[in-house]
């Protein structure tokens, strides 16, 4: 059974977007699973009236959770525990410190979201910092990229720590074996990128894990390197943010390209679409907490909410952090022997 907290007042379209993600996301799941709406009554329950009307059965499923405050798209980070210790995302993330949630959910201040999961769920031993892994479409398989934003400048035991975090996630998440894990680079020979990346190059080579090398962006949108398929790509957050912006700003290119040539796109346009919309993956954990912390997209649809929220509930049945945990724990016992 999973108790999934969302901040029902968190991005650019709540509280209705979150509300009905939330009732999407009760047709889908077991009924064994259940939903807690944080945030502010009066609004939710203005929503519920309107929404559970064509789903009245899903209201036995759902618990409202008071938060007076709202966490604003300007509010400095390091200032929302002091200022706002009662808004809808410090409140989700403290019923989950608690025991009393499995895991947390917001398409609010992703700055706020990664302090404030980092104050209230904790680092897992031996991490300095958490990392976001965003599920990238590519040719051939989806591939998750970290870190996508948390984290502008990285050392190389950094980069080292996230491609641990990936490896786990790939394999709890997107079911890979032994998935395979490659280093952006400027080029695939092991001297090619700054001083962190080829550092971190050689700590991978001489780990447990399943290092590819070196893979430049190319190789992200074939989703393979000659070396074979690619599971992992380990970056720092200022070139994975850059990478992310402009991953979504291919799909408008390509159709806009198509239609000014005279070709109808027609299903190719719906299927690419498709493949490339953020709703259609929900959101990113934030590898690295104690905890699930699911980060959505800030203009996320009730689509992308319950996509959102089937995500936090694949990291909790896999037992996620968990793993992350004993794979840390695994490599500081390697590391000091």
């Amino acid at each position: 059974m999973a108790r999934i907290a969302l901040d029902a007042m968190g991005g650019d379209h709540a509280p209705h977007a979150t509300v009905a993600g939330a009732l999407l996301a009760l047709n889908e799941l077991g009924p064994a699973h259940s939903l807690q709406l944080v945030g502010r009554t009066d609004d939710i329950e203005r929503e519920l009236a309107t929404q559970l009307a064509r789903d009245a059965a899903a209201h036995r499923r759902l618990t409202i959770v008071e938060a007076p405050q709202v966490v604003e798209m300007s509010d400095k980070p390091a200032a929302v525990l002091r200022a706002k210790a009662n808004s809808s995302m410090a409140v989700g993330l403290k019923l989950q410190a608690a025991g009393e949630s499995d895991a947390f959910v917001s398409a609010g201040n992703t700055g706020a979201q990664m302090a404030a999961s980092t104050l209230i769920l904790k680092l897992h031993e031996g991490l300095t910092r958490p990392a976001i892994g965003t599920v990238f479409p590519t040719v051939n398989h989806p591939v998750v990229v970290l870190d996508s934003g948390a984290n502008v400048d990285c050392t190389a035991e950094e980069l080292v720590q996230f491609a641990r975090l990936g490896a786990t996630y790939a394999e709890d998440i997107l079911g890979r074996k032994n998935p395979s894990v490659g280093l952006l680079s400027i080029g695939e020979e092991a001297e090619k990128g700054n001083a962190a990346v080829k550092e971190a190059h050689q700590t991978l080579l001489e780990s447990d894990l399943n290092f590819l090398g070196n893979v430049e962006g190319r190789d992200i949108l074939a989703g393979a390197t000659e070396r074979g398929p690619i599971d992992v790509v380990v970056c720092d957050g200022f070139v994975g943010n850059v990478l992310l912006k402009f991953y979504e700003s291919v799909p408008p290119m390509v159709l806009a390209l198509l239609a000014r040539s005279g070709m109808d796109p027609g299903q190719l346009k719906r299927a690419f679409s498709k493949e490339f919309d953020y709703s259609e993956h929900g959101g990113a954990p934030l590898l690295g907490v104690r905890g699930v912390s699911i980060i959505s997209h800030g203009k996320s649809s009730p689509n992308a909410i319950k996509n959102a929220i089937l995500v936090a509930l694949r990291a909790v049945e896999s037992r996620m952090t968990e793993h992350i945990g004993r794979r840390l724990a695994q490599s500081a016992k390697e590391s000091a022997s």
